[in-house]
């Protein structure tokens, strides 16, 4: 790993945080915490051809918290100057002095703080010049079109990079911090033309730019998306089975997150409200958790508020075994905290019959006959009732056959009901985020159409 450029040496970081945290012990505040970063990268993006955004950005900022008794309040500046971190730490300590009390509010028990972080190497800077990545932004691009003369158009190509650092302290005695990296590059060609123009992209992303994907690569699948979906059909009514494609099979495992994390179960805003214990999956799905996964997107040592990560399963034999909890969470549902102040870590969803053979054709084997999701489209998730109501496009296919492609539609159901009805989890495996899984088989699922 090549040595970032920062403005300012993790120990400064480590000194602001040191006088912040003073500075609100001075003015009286019986606890406190504080996070102190910066970090700078460089944004490009080019459409048919041409350049047409450069964007470079150099952010630093501290934001304090000051709790008196169990009155909390919050400040953040900017400015690394003594001056402005003293007038932030008073911000907060009068804001918290008008604050009502919270029970729930603090600082995390100090036996739950991870004191002795330890290095996972989640920074590897890419400091390209802007001509390297405008060069590796149009070779993405001209990869699309070059796939196909139906490639019409675009809705352009994109390089990201970032590199930052931080330091997080409290007053029971936590202190640590370390530099992180995330990179990424993405195109979005259009094929045909006139009213039956059809839009798809694709994307690599990694905290480590060697493991990212060709541009060509990406390029020519992105444009092999859009010409698939050429001349789609609408479907009749129908209750069929569904496939949905891996990089969608994400948002199923993150509407689970969503509705097992503290806010929205202390709020009881949440459709699987008191599912701890609870038989949510079929036996043979597991949802494993694992913070400490070397260079991963996901992975920390601990969560926002410093509390130790460890590495659980969320889900076993279908069993909800817990929470994504922060300390306030926690103590609303009168539980411990999970290390998860920030949300989930690298989360895997797969099945115990899975078989090394279960790539994405014979996903759509087991199939047979029925729907498989590449698109959807709009909100349609109440989180409170867990009903699902989307509109998506596709293929339909037929005895594992992709047989044309589909659009106008809409899937619904209910995600209690979707949980219960995976049938079989692919080996065709994607990560987005902090999540991972492959393409996910539901039994049946209604499908509204024409």
């Amino acid at each position: 790993m090549s040595q970032p450029v920062f403005t300012h040496t993790h120990e400064q970081l480590q000194q602001f945080a040191d006088d912040v945290l003073r500075h609100a012990k001075r003015l009286g505040a019986s606890d406190a915490a504080v996070d102190v970063s910066e970090g700078g990268g460089l944004s490009v993006g080019v459409r048919k051809g041409k350049v047409e955004t450069i964007e470079q950005n150099q952010d630093k900022g501290a934001s304090v918290t000051v709790y008196l008794g169990q009155k909390r309040g919050n400040a953040s500046t900017s400015d690394f100057s003594p001056a402005a971190l003293q007038a932030a730490v008073e911000a907060a300590y009068n804001i918290a002095r008008f604050t009502a009390d919270d029970p729930c509010a603090g600082l995390p028990d100090a036996d739950k703080l991870e004191m002795q972080p330890m290095d996972l190497q989640l920074c590897y800077p890419w400091l390209l010049p802007t001509e390297a990545a405008i060069d590796i932004a149009l070779r993405c691009e001209t990869a699309s079109f070059a796939t196909d003369r139906r490639i019409s158009n675009s809705d352009g190509a994109n390089v990201y990079t970032q590199q930052s650092h931080f330091v997080s302290a409290n007053t029971r005695g936590f202190i640590g911090g370390y530099p992180y990296s995330r990179h990424s590059i993405s195109v979005a060609p259009i094929a045909g033309k006139g009213a039956k123009m059809q839009r798809d992209s694709w994307y690599s992303s990694q905290r480590d730019p060697a493991k990212l994907s060709a541009p060509e690569a990406i390029g020519r699948y992105a444009a092999e998306r859009a010409l698939s979906r050429l001349n789609a059909r609408r479907l009749s009514t129908r209750n069929c089975p569904v496939l949905f494609e891996a990089p969608l099979a994400i948002g199923l495992l993150g509407a689970f997150v969503q509705a097992i994390s503290g806010g929205a179960l202390y709020r009881k805003s949440s459709f699987l409200l008191d599912s701890l214990g609870q038989q949510i999956f079929p036996a043979h799905v597991r949802i494993a958790e694992d913070p400490h996964l070397i260079g991963a997107v996901g992975s920390a040592p601990f969560d926002d508020e410093g509390v130790k990560t460890v590495k659980r399963d969320v889900v076993a034999n279908g069993i909800v075994q817990g929470y994504f909890l922060s300390s306030y969470s926690a103590r609303q549902l009168g539980m411990q905290t999970t290390g998860n102040a920030g949300g989930s870590h690298n989360l895997f969803l797969t099945s115990s019959l899975t078989k090394k053979a279960d790539n994405f054709e014979r996903m759509l084997k087991k199939l047979d006959t029925g729907l498989l999701v590449t698109g959807l489209m709009g909100q349609g998730v109440n989180y409170v009732t867990g009903d699902y109501s989307r509109g998506a496009s596709g293929f339909w296919v037929e005895q594992g056959e992709i047989q044309y492609p589909v659009e106008e539609i809409t899937i619904a159901g209910n995600l209690k009901d979707m949980f219960q009805q995976i049938v079989a989890i692919g080996t065709d495996t994607v990560t987005r985020g902090t999540k991972e899984t492959g393409s996910i088989l539901i039994e049946n699922m209604t499908i509204a159409g024409s």
